[in-house]
């Protein structure tokens, strides 16, 4: 154990020299008393008491038992026993020549010759603290990074060849001798003991150590070759030479290279000096002064958003920290959240994470005390009892009583959970300024995106200053607002990063190439900057050249330099507060003392002492005190640092364990966060564990609406079940899956999306493989409804009559109803009115009371109330203009009643906007549009928002702006386009009439031929005779010939009366009668109208039965 590492841990360097001239080393520390300390000149209470405690720490190692986890063990004088993964610079030395040698050279001189070789690399080596791995007769093998980590290890391995060359060209032998070198660098596995005695070595795994080998057999004599690896490393402390891409045996393709000439003038090595924080803002003066005049507008109620981006470690942090210093004396209230790379699917998280903070909820509160507490919290703004409990149930408090009961379907409990929230802000603005600030919003989860979109979106006229702070690959959906303001971090120039090195250091006078070379290697980051100077500062004595831990693995997003510094960090403070912070770095950014306590098996004294010096580090940050205290790493950088090091086996150890403590301490989180313990048992490797988990996730996410995540989880469990063996047990929880995956899917991409297709098609294959009929009735349901929407309406057919089949068979009553739904809906289409008719009646008969209340999710929508919207599209076409206003009226009775988004859209789509239309009622159509959006607002699905717009745009045309109202329908097809082709036939010829009334003769025709074209394509037949009248209507208009024209309108007549469709007959004979009015042929003209219109019985005050009785009094 290095004592004074121990020390400086500690902050306590001062006293190093007393302890060394004392022989205080690692047997003794632990037997110190306090009069010892005294003796040892530690004169202040706060420092004894400090090192007795540290010092008790160190009994309870040498006196607890095995850990569950030997992470780490102990060092031993060559370096550590177990693997790791590193970032070595492996160096492959040979000797030029040696085989010609041993050709003509007696075996005794050939040895002295070798062994003098030998003897020079290494003395380079050792010189610049290389680790020589092994001889290999004329070769030598050689780490940098291993088994002692150093930051510039790339350097030194240069350094080291250039002088081994150096030295061995100046050997006094009996021949001249020249060395080639090759250098990679790279991520490998190193520090497996291989053999035994003297025979063993130090292992090394990976691609790494080849290609350092296959450069030095392409190296001139006497030269060095590097890798691109190692290049990337060295910035311009060497001359080189570009020797371009090599072909290396091997190795697959071409791998650049370079060879490294001569030092270049570059200056310095880092020195050990005291470490030192920062304790103000540097070099973001303008960007200050900007956040503090949103401050101003704000406190005036003009609402201000301020979008701060820049990439990791930029500062964007540090400068919303400087606000609040500033604003410190200022009443005004502030509101923090903070978004966590380990729940970015967890619905709600940040905002679920600082109620509970401002509440001041402590883990072993009873619920009792939790709902006590939040009560308190809502006092201070007047919550409503009912946004009480909604608040109360989103932080996953039971109701005992003290609330109102609310019964709310999912969507609408997720709509007034947001108005809630909203409704918090707005009273905290009215009482005082309020400064917002959401960090780390990359790692969003979406429910949270929606919330925090809502607040943008409200506070424009509240007190409210909301900074939002995130990585360059968020893309903010709220640039453009007038009230939105962005800004950019930037990179500090060289001045302002010297000032943060002199702020660390505390004005220390560094070598300017140590400070040079900070500068250069930190990039102008304030957070690289000022690790990068503690770093340098903690390293040792004066005079020590620093020294600095391992490489990271590549895949985590931290630059090379940084993360060697935060790991020599680490590595100073000793292995068992390593191995806490590894164990933390698992858990996640945030962790408990009690779950580490439990994950590391260590005593209470030991974890205190490591977690002690990781405060004292500044590597954490500690809120409250064991065993109730939580931890955060400084940076999430810190944390995948920690993390990078540990092996596949130990990792997933660690989690399986940390999945067993969440289990055992917080089982709660089961049921509440069930994503949690899924990440982990999938890191951990138990994929059982993993996938229940995950499904559960998935579940729970969809009940909320919260459909993105929901998604997510699923596929995160699809994946991992799909790398198990083929079994009975595996499709069933594949089906499970796939189930459950269909519907956010669909909420996600459209209904008449290929992936929604993908995901039915393969739950009923599952059904028919394992005989489960019980599932299968929904599965086909399923893809009726995507083939359907997709425009597939003979498969559609299909798949309906495979649900009348399985309802005749089993006589359910569920079956029944679902199967009439759907072949009703695909009759409709088809244009088989009457039997569709007679399908969708047959739902009014069938009692839903006792059926399960969630067939509107498990069946898309409510059956009742859609099926309605479909009969009275269907009574309509039949001729029943106010029995089709009744149907309308009884399905919006069922959507009220269901609360469900996607019912909701389908009556007020096609029982409301679309039967409007057909009623020539274009008021109605905007209204009915209007009020969806309105009272669905984000929920509304997004084919409703698009056969929406369609239909807003046909009435807008009609009534109002015509070129509006045609790109409004343009928009909406393209969208529709993506989601959904339902009726697309309609929609393409209601434009095709908009764009002749606006004179665009050639794309009126185009878009008419393409109705045309879309019901041949999609099998929907239902608009036939519409689409044939309104082409006879548009050939008239741009002057082709009557006999064209009376082509279609006779084809429109056959049509219609074959479909026994009494209103699209109606049209058709409105058309050909003016057709032959036009001819002069007016009898003739009254005799086709006169039966047609005489059919009727009712609604003689909609739009065409008028227009058809003005036409007949004209004639008469």
């Amino acid at each position: 154990m290095d004592v004074g590492g121990w020390l400086r841990g500690l902050g306590l360097e001062q006293y190093e020299a007393a302890f060394r001239d004392n022989q205080i080393d690692q047997t003794v520390l632990p037997t110190l008393t306090s009069e010892d300390l005294k003796d040892l000149g530690v004169g202040l209470v706060g420092h004894r008491r400090k090192l007795l405690n540290a010092i008790a720490g160190l009994r309870a190692v040498a006196e607890a038992p095995t850990p569950i986890f030997d992470l780490q063990r102990t060092w031993n004088k060559a370096g550590q026993d177990t693997a790791e993964r590193r970032q070595v610079t492996v160096m492959f030395s040979d000797l030029v020549g040696s085989t010609a040698l041993s050709a003509r050279m007696d075996p005794e001189d050939l040895r002295e010759i070798i062994s003098a070789y030998q003897t020079c690399v290494a003395g380079a080596v050792r010189r610049f603290e290389g680790f020589v791995a092994k001889y290999m007769g004329d070769g030598v093998l050689i780490y940098f990074g291993y088994p002692q980590a150093h930051e510039d290890d790339a350097e030194r391995a240069v350094r080291a060849a250039l002088d081994a060359i150096a030295a061995v060209g100046t050997l006094n032998s009996s021949v001249p001798l020249q060395t080639r070198v090759g250098i990679a660098t790279g991520l490998v596995v190193v520090g497996d003991l291989i053999g035994s005695g003297e025979a063993q070595e130090r292992g090394i795994i990976g691609e790494t150590p080849n290609l350092a080998a296959r450069l030095q057999a392409i190296a001139d004599p006497n030269t060095v070759v590097i890798a691109e690896s190692t290049r990337r490393l060295l910035g311009d402390l060497f001359e080189l030479k570009d020797l371009g891409p090599q072909e290396l045996k091997g190795i697959p393709g071409r791998i650049r290279a370079w060879a490294p000439l001569r030092p270049s003038a570059v200056e310095g090595r880092f020195e050990a000096l005291h470490a030192g924080g920062l304790t103000e803002l540097i070099g973001r003066q303008e960007e200050l002064d900007v956040l503090l005049r949103r401050w101003s507008k704000a406190k005036t109620g003009r609402g201000q958003v301020v979008l701060l981006s820049g990439e990791p470690g930029i500062g964007k942090s540090r400068l919303t920290a400087a606000v609040v210093e500033r604003l410190a004396s200022e009443p005004h209230t502030r509101l923090g959240y903070f978004c966590s790379p380990q729940h970015t699917d967890s619905a709600l998280y940040p905002i679920i994470s600082q109620m509970e903070r401002a509440a001041g909820f402590a883990h072993d509160d009873p619920e009792q005390a939790k709902l006590d507490k939040i009560d308190t919290l809502l006092a201070q703004t007047f919550t409503s009892r009912q946004d009480a409990a909604l608040l109360g149930e989103m932080l996953s408090l039971p109701n005992d009583g003290r609330y109102p009961s609310l019964e709310l379907a999912a969507p609408q409990r997720r709509q007034k959970t947001f108005e809630a929230l909203t409704a918090q802000l707005e009273a905290l603005s009215k009482s005082s300024p309020v400064l917002m600030i959401f960090e780390d919003v990359h790692w969003i989860d979406p429910t949270s995106l929606e919330a925090l979109s809502r607040a943008v979106d409200c506070l424009a006229n509240l007190g409210v200053l909301l900074i939002i702070t995130y990585r360059p690959e968020f893309n903010p959906p709220w640039i453009g607002k007038p009230y939105v303001t962005a800004v950019h971090l930037n990179r500090l120039d060289e001045d302002d990063s010297k000032a943060i090195i002199d702020r660390v250091s505390g004005n220390a006078l560094l070598p300017a190439g140590i400070r040079q070379d900070i500068i250069e290697r930190t990039d102008g980051i304030p957070l690289f900057v000022e690790e990068m100077t503690k770093s340098v500062m903690e390293a040792g004595d004066e005079g020590a050249e620093r020294s600095a831990a391992s490489y990271p693995s590549p895949s985590v997003a931290v630059p090379p330099s940084l993360h060697a510094s935060l790991m020599a960090r680490l590595d100073r403070l000793g292995a068992l507060a390593k191995e806490v912070a590894q164990i933390g770095a698992a858990i996640g950014r945030e962790f408990s003392y009690e779950l580490l306590l439990f994950v590391a098996g260590r005593s209470s004294a030991e974890l205190n002492g490591a977690l002690d010096q990781l405060a004292f580090a500044e590597l954490i940050f500690q809120r409250g005190l064991p065993p109730d205290a939580e931890y955060a790493f400084k940076h999430a950088l810190v944390q995948d640092a920690a993390y990078s090091t540990l092996l596949r086996a130990p990792r997933q150890k660690l989690h399986a364990r940390i999945a067993e403590g969440l289990e055992q301490l917080f089982p709660e989180r089961a049921s509440v966060g069930p994503e949690l313990l899924a990440h982990h048992f999938t890191n951990a490797g138990q994929a059982e564990s993993a996938i229940a988990y995950w499904l559960k996730a998935g579940r729970r996410a969809a009940e909320r609406s919260a459909d993105a995540e929901a998604a997510r989880h699923l596929r995160r469990g699809l994946e991992m079940l799909m790398t198990l063996p083929d079994s009975t047990e595996k499709d069933r929880q594949e089906l499970d899956f796939q189930l459950a995956l269909g519907a956010p899917l669909a909420a996600q991409h459209g209904y008449g999306n290929p992936i929604v297709g993908a995901a039915r098609d393969r739950a009923i294959a599952l059904c028919e493989k394992l005989g489960d009929t019980q599932h299968l009735l929904p599965s086909l349901y399923g893809q009726y409804a995507y083939c359907i929407a997709s425009g597939k309406i003979p498969k559609a057919l299909e798949y309906s009559e495979r649900c009348q089949s399985l309802a005749a068979r089993t006589g359910d009553r569920e079956a029944r109803l679902i199967a009439h739904r759907a072949m009703g809906a695909s009759l409709l289409e088809t244009g088989e009115f009457e039997a569709a008719r007679a399908q969708l009646e047959q739902i009014l008969a069938i009692d839903k009371t006792e059926l399960d209340q969630s067939l509107s999710v498990i069946y898309v929508a409510d059956p009742h109330a859609s099926g309605l919207a479909y009969l009275a599209l269907t009574l309509w076409a039949l001729g029943y203009p106010d029995q089709a206003v009744a149907a309308r009226q009884k399905a919006n009775k069922h959507a009220l009643d269901a609360n469900h988004a996607n019912t909701s859209g389908i009556v007020g789509i096609y029982a409301g906007a679309q039967l409007s239309e057909l009623l020539g009622r274009m008021d109605d159509v905007k209204s009915y549009v209007e009020t969806l959006n309105a009272r669905l607002e984000s929920r509304v699905p997004l084919w409703a928002l698009s056969c929406g717009q369609m239909l807003r745009g046909w009435a807008i045309g009609c009534t109002e702006r015509l070129e509006d109202g045609i790109a409004m329908m343009k928009q909406g097809i393209h969208a529709a386009e993506q989601q959904v082709r339902f009726h697309s036939p309609h929609y393409h010829s209601l434009l095709a009439i908009l764009e002749a009334r606006a004179g665009a003769i050639q794309d009126s025709l185009s878009t008419i031929r393409k109705a045309k074209e879309l019901m041949a394509e999609t099998g929907e037949f239902l608009w036939h005779a519409d689409v044939l009248r309104i082409e006879g209507e548009l050939r008239l208009l741009f002057g082709a010939s009557t006999k064209e024209a009376d082509a279609s309108f006779v084809q429109a007549l056959e049509v219609a009366h074959k479909q026994r469709a009494k209103s699209f007959e109606l049209r058709a004979a409105m058309s050909m009668a003016r057709l032959l009015r036009d001819q002069g042929k007016c009898d003739e003209a009254r005799e086709l109208l006169v039966p047609v219109y005489g059919w009727f019985t009712e609604g003689f005050d909609t739009w065409d039965l008028k227009q058809a009785k003005a036409l007949l009094d004209e004639l008469a």
